[in-house]
């Protein structure tokens, strides 16, 4: 190409193109970059700001102490084990209702008015906001279930949750079941093997990676959720873990998202800083379930290759 926007096509003849047009695309490129870069600025100043803040505070002792109106003896025990206790438990309803869901959608169900309805509107509850499932959750399994649930207690919590991931988890799980070449089923089937031997010996194994991988990623936005779990009653300050058994599920609960909003209303300063070490715990958290779903994703497609 020379200065002008000339260049020589594959014939040999000139072409021209106007200057103006490579000018446009440079200058679009500069605004994408500085649109990036301004992202990336204020997420690593806000990262700076919270390590600098909450690294001095974090300790063992932190980890371990109960909530106190003392800062310098607060801790987020029961903040902790609650958001693993609601986070499992929402793995294991969201995963295989989901799953299930998908591979009906995908595999069996009928193209057909009905079968598109249902379709749009999974696809319109993965953007309705957080809120909108809390107060579902506190009318459903606070109040009308609540002979199972307990009413406010960590199963409410759990399911409200589920609520909340399992447009996601389905819509996932549905872009991996298609991203399995057509020509696996048909081979399936030339072969004599059923549908559901064929879903569950050729296409499951081949989608379950980018499945457990979208679930995955669904159950790290759970974990960072507040608005859920205010209506159906997360408590702000518990001076108790829910004990380990069925006993568990119908037992009161913190989550670390709560306990960091509590800590971040409080005017003193040193609370402020008990927030900012929650924040990096739970930023940990996020970024151990992230790195376990490139590594069971990695593991999977592997194991398929070999």
């Amino acid at each position: 190409m020379l200065k002008d926007g000339s260049t020589i096509s594959g014939a040999g003849r000139w072409v021209s193109y106007p200057t103006w047009r490579y000018t446009r695309d440079v200058v679009f490129q500069c605004v994408a970059l500085v649109a990036t870069l301004v992202g990336i600025i204020f997420l690593v100043v806000f990262l700076l700001e919270i390590l600098r803040q909450g690294l001095p505070r974090l300790s063992w002792e932190f980890l371990t102490s109960y909530p106190s109106r003392r800062p310098e003896q607060a801790g987020i025990y029961p903040a902790l084990v609650g958001s693993v206790w609601v986070v499992t438990l929402t793995a294991l309803f969201a995963f295989p209702i989901g799953v299930g869901a998908a591979i009906y959608l995908e595999e069996y169900a009928p193209r057909n008015r009905f079968t598109a309805f249902i379709e749009v509107n999974i696809a319109n509850l993965a953007g309705v906001p957080s809120i909108i499932y809390g107060l579902l959750g506190l009318q459903l399994f606070v109040r009308v279930m609540a002979p199972i649930t307990g009413g406010r207690t960590v199963l409410a919590g759990a399911l409200t949750l589920t609520l909340l991931v399992l447009p996601i988890v389905i819509v996932a799980s549905r872009e991996a079941l298609r991203a399995v070449p057509p020509g696996l089923r048909e081979a399936g089937v030339a072969l004599g093997a059923t549908r559901w031997q064929v879903i569950r010996d050729l296409v499951l194994p081949v989608a379950f990676p980018g499945m457990l991988t979208g679930t995955i990623l669904a159950i790290a936005r759970a974990i960072g959720e507040t608005a859920p779990l205010i209506p159906i009653g997360a408590l702000t300050y518990v001076a108790f873990v829910p004990p380990l058994g069925l006993e568990g599920l119908r037992s009161p609960f913190s989550v670390l998202p709560i306990q960091i909003f509590n800590w971040v209303s409080r005017p003193q300063q040193a609370f402020h800083v008990n927030a900012a070490a929650g924040i990096i715990v739970l930023l940990l958290l996020l970024g151990v379930l992230n790195s376990l779903a490139i590594y069971l994703r990695y593991r999977l497609q592997r194991r398929l290759q070999e």
